[in-house]
């Protein structure tokens, strides 16, 4: 998993690099593709929807009904594109940004497979430690932010507000299902 995501922070680092007269609109459009995309394909590949191992475990009552999630991810992916394209719209040498890029690459990496290790893996357990470990790289993440973009910074709380509440619901679902 670290050499995918040491791959991906390296893509992102050299897709940022890019010196096409790009303009700031079309900086955060490409980022917002990016996110979404990550977002549209992991949720392909772990297949949600229609889960039957899923559907089969004990859940919480307070537990969301699944159709709320798709439109939240889709607003938390645009949230996270724009926050990212800011970065990458702000002024500075780009090798300052390598970290700020590489903490971001990092979270997402775990985001696309938390899908993953929960729905196809079936592993309540391992999504949570992933969830957590994808917690504090968001944290890092906005941190980072925070030294170019206070707005980039902020764009990103409702993101780590969702994952906090999805860890502990995370948690509840592994705890009622041992």
């Amino acid at each position: 998993m670290e050499v995918i995501s040491s791959l991906l922070s390296h893509f992102i680092y050299k897709f940022m690099n890019i010196q096409a007269k790009l303009s700031n609109t079309g900086k955060i459009i490409i980022t917002i593709l990016i996110c979404e995309a990550t977002g549209i394909f992991s949720a392909i590949l772990s297949g949600p929807a229609n889960n039957s191992w899923f559907d089969s475990l004990v859940k919480p009552e307070w537990n969301p009904p699944g159709y709320l999630f798709g439109p939240v991810w889709t607003v938390l992916y645009l949230l996270m594109g724009v926050s990212l394209g800011i970065i990458w719209c702000y002024k500075t040498n780009e090798s300052n940004k390598k970290n700020a890029y590489s903490l971001f690459a990092f979270q997402l990496f775990l985001n696309f497979w938390w899908s993953i290790i929960f729905f196809n893996f079936h592993s309540p357990a391992f999504a949570f430690l992933t969830i957590v470990v994808m917690l504090m790289a968001i944290l890092f993440t906005i941190i980072s932010f925070s030294r170019f973009s206070k707005l980039a910074a902020w764009l990103l709380v409702p993101y780590i507000a969702w994952v906090s509440f999805a860890s502990f619901l995370n948690l509840t679902i592994w705890n009622l299902n041992r």
